[in-house]
């Protein structure tokens, strides 16, 4: 005779086991939509960029408000941002606090801007945001819905998106 649980028991275990498991995978799927940005930014992939959001999707900066993919890939088409790729840039993203709820998601980071210095010795850090991303499961998996992105420069605004860090586990 086995010694293995069996019946409600290992059925709860496994099921719980199971929830686990998938909510590791959302977590590490999130995290490499989300750190697949910055370098596709960086070099201009256009296409790749605003294929992380859905169709549909809102990125909401504090220079300025884009809705939906066209205006995503826009953005990257534009003159400032051709000229930070003309000067060297890097987006650096921190690891993400990632809250997940069936197909819902909530992630809050920090991003640095950096810039090649224009005398070519080292970079500088052109600015720091505080990031919220809300995404949701598709069929083609996590995409994101909205990214709103404030300049941590004393105001209440940017402070505000870490505020949905109080009170979530860990």
């Amino acid at each position: 005779m086995s010694d293995m649980p069996t019946g409600p028991d290992i059925e709860s275990r496994m099921q719980l086991l199971e929830d686990r498991v998938q909510l590791l995978e959302d977590h590490n799927e999130i995290m490499r939509l989300m750190h697949s940005y910055g370098p596709a930014v960086d070099c201009g992939l256009t296409d790749l960029v605003a294929g992380l959001w859905t169709d549909n999707g809102v990125y909401d900066v504090d220079t300025g408000r884009m809705d939906g993919r066209g205006q995503i890939e826009a953005m990257v088409r534009t003159d400032p941002h051709q000229g930070f790729l003309r000067q060297g840039c890097g987006h650096v993203m921190s690891p993400a606090h990632i809250t997940v709820d069936g197909d819902a998601a909530v992630a809050l980071c920090h991003t640095q801007l950096l810039l090649r210095r224009p005398d070519g010795h080292g970079y500088q850090v052109s600015r720091v945001t505080a990031n919220r991303w809300e995404l949701t499961r598709t069929r083609d998996g996590w995409r994101v819905t909205t990214r709103t992105s404030r300049i941590l420069d004393g105001r209440d605004e940017a402070r505000s998106i870490f505020a949905g860090i109080a009170g979530t586990p860990i």
